[in-house]
């Protein structure tokens, strides 16, 4: 089957086949065999990276959109993992302290700030809320945390806090895409995908962008790990923790590792003629796809497979192998073991962060659920010597008013884009470190304002690319990641 496909490849264009009728078997088997294989995993030496390799050539044999390239200078980091609270968590309950907003807690909000403004859900004349929560400063106090994080406490020398934050979006959906492509709209390539697209991956054997969930997907869904106009190589793979760890990753049923290689490698030797005959880049795309699914089938299990992770290190994450279903702490602990197999851009979605009723009984339990295991990553990226390299983001779309949504009896925040908080760990940021400040109430920012945009500026050129080179050519323009603006923020930089 093998030889006969590969004389086939050499004398018809994988459309002439086609159009003979040959869409029975290679149709019917393209869906299955793209996830499936045999192959070795990689772990990376944090000591060592692979050296730069140039781009794919479109229509030669030596075909791998996820070649890893050179960046634009010297990077600081080298991988992100991403962490976003879906829902937005209140700023303002967990790293913005505002002793003015507590001592005018039930007073009415001053006209200034509610005149003109417009909210998703508070009508009239509202009252502010201060926060219930102790703070305290660590870090020499570079840093000042709610004591509802007393595990990130411990690592806050490593934490860059960025107070100034703002946004062009109030709503979830819109606001989220804002948060990873820059555009409140459908159809951007996300911030990882432009990662994978300007930087490639060390590892051959598993995708340079990963998504892993707990809770519901956000409501902006899969396009928050879409790679919208670039080619479909660079967009994100959710990995589960349970069942297939990807879709579709085993083996039909009378089909061994031998027999799926032969398929693969039939499959790609059509596309492989198509490719010299057209030059369509996503063609690579799909051989690639081919290739890296059947070494996937035997690195992403090993990957995936917490339990021979010592003893020490799962406590320390709280995390549990035998857990059913998603669990944050697992997925934390998989963020570091993507990281130190080379895998360029790791995204962690948690849902449940939306307090627009009741915030002082639910904030509690969801920071109890996510503050040890993102201390321990930090903490394992560092003994481990990948803190360096990997830049750690802590993160939501925007954050919580300071005024009262609901009634006393149950207080919530509404959405609040004017001014909400995030922050960053190593890859080269300043640690025990705070740009930005809100003002007295924390309504808006007063000091060293960072727009979105600036935001992913300053994000990719951690990872040594200049957001107004990386671009790509769509529909008659170049475009980027920050394609209306954008300024780096150098202070935050170590």
């Amino acid at each position: 089957m093998r030889d006969d496909a590969m004389q086939l490849g050499q004398t018809l264009t994988r459309r002439a086949l086609l159009a003979r009728g040959g869409t029975s078997g290679v149709g019917a088997l393209a869906l299955g065999s793209l996830l499936a294989g045999d192959a070795r995993g990689e772990t990376r030496d944090p000591k060592k990276s692979a050296g730069p390799l140039k781009r794919p050539r479109l229509g030669g044999t030596d075909v791998n959109p996820l070649a890893e390239r050179r960046p634009h200078f010297a990077p600081r980091a080298k991988n992100v993992i991403f962490i976003h609270m879906v829902g937005a968590p209140s700023h303002l309950d967990l790293y913005d302290h505002k002793p003015e907003l507590i001592k005018y807690d039930g007073k009415p909000c001053p006209d200034e700030h509610i005149k003109g403004k417009r909210f998703a859900f508070i009508r009239g004349h509202p009252k502010l809320l201060g926060t219930k929560y102790k703070f305290k400063k660590y870090a020499d106090g570079g840093v000042e945390l709610s004591e509802l994080l007393p595990h990130l406490a411990t690592v806050a020398d490593e934490m860059c806090v960025l107070k100034g934050l703002h946004s062009d979006q109030i709503n979830h959906g819109p606001a989220q895409l804002f948060f990873h492509t820059g555009f409140g709209v459908f159809g951007r390539p996300t911030l990882g995908s432009w990662l994978s697209y300007g930087l490639g991956t060390s590892n051959r054997n598993l995708p340079s962008f990963v998504v892993l969930i707990t809770g519901s997907i956000a409501g902006a869904g899969n396009s928050l790990w879409g790679s919208g106009f670039l080619p479909t190589i660079h967009q994100g793979i959710e990995f589960r923790s349970s069942g297939d760890p990807v879709l579709f990753l085993s083996n039909p049923k009378g089909i061994d590792g031998d027999a799926r290689r032969r398929i693969v490698d039939s499959i790609n030797t059509l596309n492989r003629a198509q490719l010299a005959d057209v030059g369509d880049p996503e063609i690579a795309t799909r051989i690639s796809q081919y290739e890296m699914a059947y070494r996937m089938q035997t690195s992403v299990p090993e990957l995936m497979d917490i339990k021979a992770e010592p003893k020490h290190v799962l406590d320390a994450y709280g995390a549990n192998p035998a857990a059913k279903g998603e669990s944050f702490a697992n997925n934390c602990l998989l963020a570091r073991r993507l990281v130190e197999r080379g895998v360029r851009y790791v995204q962690l979605f948690d849902q449940g962060w939306d307090h627009h009723g009741g915030v002082f009984d639910a904030l509690p339990r969801k920071t109890k659920q996510v503050d040890q295991p993102i201390a321990a990553l930090i903490r394992d990226l560092k003994t481990r010597g990948l803190l360096d390299d990997t830049l750690v983001v802590w993160g939501a779309e925007f954050g919580r008013t300071p005024l009262l949504q609901s009634d006393r009896s149950k207080p919530g925040r509404d959405h609040h884009k004017e001014a909400f908080s995030i922050w960053m760990a190593g890859g080269g940021v300043r640690g025990g470190y705070t740009f930005g400040q809100t003002d007295p109430l924390g309504y808006s920012v007063a000091e060293n304002s960072m727009h979105v945009n600036d935001f992913h500026a300053t994000l990719l050129h951690l990872m040594g690319m200049d957001h107004e080179r990386l671009t790509f050519k769509f529909q008659g323009r170049p475009f980027r990641l920050t394609d209306v603006g954008g300024n780096v923020a150098f202070e935050v930089m170590g």
